[in-house]
C-alpha cells in the first residue's frame, strides 16, 4: 500500500504533506510522517490494515 501524499490537519484544517516518499510499498503497522503547511504540526500516522476483520 502507498501512503497518501496529503492529509487534512485535524487541528487547523490545513493540508499536511508527506515527509519523505518511501520507494517501497508500506505494510500495515508501518508509520509515516506528515507536516501541516499552516500550523506546522507534525502527524505520525500508522498505516492500517485494509482487510476487513472476519
Amino acid at each position: 500500500m502507498r501512503a497518501p501524499a496529503t492529509i487534512v490537519c485535524v487541528d487547523c484544517g490545513g493540508t499536511c504533506h508527506l515527509l519523505g516518499h518511501p520507494d517501497h510499498d508500506l505494510e500495515p503497522g508501518d508509520s509515516v510522517a506528515y507536516r501541516c503547511e499552516l500550523c506546522m504540526d507534525r502527524w505520525d500516522i500508522v498505516m492500517a490494515d485494509d482487510e476487513p476483520d472476519l
